[in-house]
């Protein structure tokens, strides 16, 4: 038992304590978590039958609840079974798969040390390089050594990579041809195949990069196969049904297309009425981060140029770039540095940043599967988002497909006149510069000859010039001259021009009958007909 006098100090103590501390220091008013964003499901990783070095990565990544997708597709992947998975843009399709493709490596014994056990198929560089960043992440501990082969960066390093041995490939289908055809990449280890955006990759056009690659892989019941898409075209159904052992198709959209948290909204405006309108935007609106969407590269460098010189810093990414600027670039748009973001289509694949404010669309894209995805760029992660198009008289023809696929029309705005900004410099639109008919120079003009017309010329009774001849006409009348002679030499052989077909480069067979022969040619003919020997005529006649 303690003694009453340290219990009377302590007292004091508390009473000292208490009299110098404030109100909110004695009782302090915690704050609320947050509630779970409202796209995660009340699944955890933790409940799903995985390893815990899988797990580990999971919960340094952050990552507590399944989204639909993950929750879907996992379990189903985890029993072995092929899986074609559809889900919106930023719902986690990339961890729905690694998460497996991890689980099924760590379950397989007898791979070949220095073989690549997995493929991962990306359309772009980008998406490429978002995909292996997330696969670093949530397989840290896991042990596994994955490279990424990709065109833009230096080609031999790479292959010396692969040499050494690699457990997991991620890449594009070119630079991945590449290496199979030089014998660098083996394919006959694989054990696991993820196809990623497989709609963009045929939109892309690498249908026969994607057999080329499908065809050099192990048998598909040799593998498990993975095909996830933010849209499933009937031509990737296609492929699953011959590439993939009876997959099941999960769905997290059955219906619906655009996520509910994007307002649209519609500007009509002219071409050249664009540029003002978004310099009005960005002073009207409020935004975080913008990515703007223009159909060509010339149109993402002179719009990207145009709003750095009225003050607006903006970075431009086309496919054309190297890639190690595309990478600087990427990566400063999603750390903050750089706020606008101009791209074309190509280059916004592999674009993941959860705080994009507003997406525009400064010329509308000419396929309406295109608008979903562009617009998907925005509203990630549960939160709101913004996408504004401008229609103008160059592309509004493309309205009409992305209205009928969104199945509703998108809500019109009228914009007031306050709204347009004039440009600093009053650049041209690209497209649409008047082109100057180019001035050549001339030699003067000599003096003008002038024939001397005969006295009696017009006059009753007077003669009339008397021919030149032929030698010294111009040569355009003896060119007309010598047709006339071909002309009439075909008339002679039957054959004439004709707009009608039957004949080789307008020539056609006349209708007009032959003449007959003249008789002298009939006995020439007969002249040489080959007379019967007298022995066979004195024959014939005795029989």
């Amino acid at each position: 038992m303690m003694s009453q006098d340290f219990i009377g100090v302590h007292n004091k103590l508390i009473r000292e304590l208490r009299r110098n501390m404030s109100e909110e220091q004695i009782n302090p008013q915690y704050e609320e978590r947050p509630e779970q964003p409202k796209f995660l499901t009340k699944t955890k990783f933790e409940d799903l039958d995985l390893p815990q070095v899988i797990l580990k990565g999971l919960d340094d990544s952050g990552l507590v609840y399944c989204t639909p997708i993950q929750a879907a597709v996992i379990p189903i992947a985890l029993s072995g079974k092929d899986v074609g998975g559809q889900a919106k843009t930023g719902t986690g399709k990339t961890a729905a798969f690694l998460i497996p493709l991890f689980s099924r490596l760590l379950s397989i014994k007898d791979r070949q040390p220095g073989i690549p056990a997995a493929l991962i198929v990306a359309p772009t560089r980008e998406l490429a390089l978002q995909v292996h960043q997330d696969a670093l992440a949530i397989g840290r501990h896991a042990g596994f050594k994955m490279t990424q082969v990709v065109g833009g960066i230096d080609y031999t390093k790479q292959a010396d990579i692969l040499r050494e041995g690699a457990d997991i490939v991620i890449g594009t289908p070119g630079r991945m041809i590449d290496y199979i055809k030089k014998g660098v990449l083996k394919t006959s280890g694989i054990k696991v195949l993820v196809i990623d955006e497989a709609d963009r990759l045929f939109d892309l056009g690498f249908t026969k990069d994607m057999l080329f690659i499908l065809r050099k892989l192990p048998h598909y019941e040799k593998r498990m196969s993975m095909l996830f898409s933010a849209t499933l075209s009937y031509r990737v159904l296609a492929l699953t049904y011959d590439y993939m052992n009876m997959p099941e198709f999960i769905s997290t959209i059955p219906e619906e297309v655009t996520v509910e948290d994007i307002e649209q909204s519609l500007f009509h405006v002219a071409s050249d009425e664009k540029l003002p309108l978004l310099l009005g935007l960005l002073e009207k609106k409020e935004w975080s981060r913008i990515l703007i969407f223009v159909n060509t590269r010339i149109g993402v460098n002179w719009l990207a140029s145009r709003l750095n010189a009225n003050g607006h810093a903006a970075e431009a990414i086309t496919g054309d770039l190297p890639q190690r600027t595309r990478i600087k670039i990427m990566k400063d748009f999603k750390e903050g540095r750089t706020k606008i973001l101009v791209a074309t289509d190509v280059a916004s694949r592999g674009i993941h940043v959860e705080d994009i404010s507003h997406v525009v669309n400064y010329d509308l894209p000419q396929d309406s599967e295109s608008y979903v995805h562009r617009i998907g760029r925005t509203a990630r992660a549960g939160k709101k988002g913004f996408a504004i198009s401008f229609a103008s008289e160059d592309d509004v023809y493309f309205l009409e497909p992305i209205e009928t696929r969104l199945g509703h029309k998108i809500p019109v705005v009228w914009a007031e006149a306050d709204w347009f900004k004039q440009d600093k410099d009053g650049a041209t639109v690209p497209g649409h510069q008047r082109r100057e008919r180019p001035t050549r120079s001339r030699p003067p003009k000599g003096p003008r000859r002038v024939d001397k017309v005969p006295a009696e010329a017009g006059k009753r009774g007077a003669q009339p010039p008397p021919e030149r001849p032929r030698e010294a006409r111009a040569p355009h009348a003896q060119e007309r001259d010598g047709r006339k002679g071909r002309s009439s030499w075909m008339e002679a052989k039957g054959i004439g021009f004709s707009p009608q077909p039957g004949g080789v480069f307008g020539l056609a067979v006349s209708r007009k009958k032959p003449d007959t022969p003249e008789p002298a040619k009939l006995e020439k003919k007969r002249r040489r007909r080959r007379k019967k020997p007298a022995a066979v005529k004195e024959a014939a006649v005795a029989q």
